[in-house]
């Protein structure tokens, strides 16, 4: 009788366990990865350049062209069947591309990463940023690009030569969904992220502070060990939820993921924040920070002025 007692008491106090408290986003990754919207599944193919003159009649009509500008802005100068709505309404609009693949236009091709994260997690697989945004279409457009390309980073204290930090694991980040299942889950940290906006940061932050921050330098070993670094870097590329990746990342600091021009690492902080992450992405990436230096991955000023129309 004692035993049976024993063995009651016991299997009750295990029933009793609080759940891991990364549990929402642990449930999320599984469906993630086990419906092909792993991290690595998102950036294939998410960016596409301007046309040359030849195509451009083809690119307007084979596409369907969504301007998330400021509607003051996109007045003055658009490209033609663009449509204009906002970063927070991406996914209504989106119901009206019929079948036609999305190409999201923005000032600098960066806000229109997260609206392009926004639109494959939901199903809408082929959706694309138009590569520097309405800066690369037409040079009476490109100030937002030709005002923050610079050196910053340059003779900086804070820009580094050697290894980046060692990489150490960690737990995912603690959020309670109200949603039960992975696929509501999802839906529901999408809006999320549309709500919170474009989560930008500047380089003049990051570089003051860089201890106050997750870094991650999201490029390959051969990049950093040429360019280097900002000080106290992680490298972690690429990153999955499947390969565990996603577990060098530190939950309690905020994310800054950085790449060359800011626009993958704007998908990069869309899909960071989906999934429960405080996450921001370096504007302009290293082009703001030694421009100088790179021998590729440069916005250069369209030479070619593509058309455009005005209301």
């Amino acid at each position: 009788m004692l035993m049976i007692l024993l063995v009651v008491v016991s299997t009750s106090c295990k029933d009793d366990d609080p759940l891991p408290a990364d549990q929402d986003f642990q449930v999320l990754s599984e469906y993630l990865v086990n419906n092909n919207m792993d991290l690595d599944d998102m950036l294939s193919g998410w960016i596409v350049g301007a046309p040359d003159e030849s195509g451009v009649n083809a690119f307007i009509t084979d596409n369907y062209l969504i301007d998330i500008r400021g509607s003051a802005d996109y007045n003055a100068g658009h490209i033609e069947n663009a449509v204009n709505t906002t970063l927070g309404n991406i996914l209504t609009e989106a119901q009206n591309a019929g079948n036609k693949p999305i190409v999201v236009v923005c000032y600098t091709g960066q806000s229109a990463g997260h609206a392009v994260m926004a639109l494959r997690l939901s199903g809408y697989t082929d959706a694309r940023v138009l590569k520097f945004g309405m800066s690369g279409w037409n040079s009476n457009f490109s100030g937002p690009w030709n005002g923050n390309i610079g050196d910053a980073g340059v003779g900086h204290n804070m820009w580094k030569n050697g290894q980046t930090s060692t990489l150490v694991g960690h737990n995912g980040p603690a959020w309670n969904a109200t949603a039960t299942t992975g696929e509501a889950m999802l839906q529901e940290r999408i809006q999320y992220m549309l709500q919170e906006g474009f989560k930008g940061i500047s380089n003049s932050d990051v570089l003051a502070n860089p201890s106050g921050y997750f870094i991650n330098n999201f490029w390959a070993e051969t990049d950093t060990d040429k360019y280097g670094f900002i000080e106290g870097a992680y490298r972690i590329f690429p990153m999955t939820l499947q390969n565990g990746e996603f577990e060098n990342l530190d939950p309690e600091k905020t994310i800054v993921t950085y790449c060359w021009t800011g626009q993958t690492s704007s998908m990069v902080t869309a899909y960071l924040t989906v999934m429960g992450y405080d996450a921001k992405s370096l504007k302009f990436g290293v082009n703001g920070m030694i421009y100088s230096q790179l021998e590729g991955h440069k916005f250069v000023q369209p030479s070619v002025d593509l058309p455009v129309v005005t209301e």
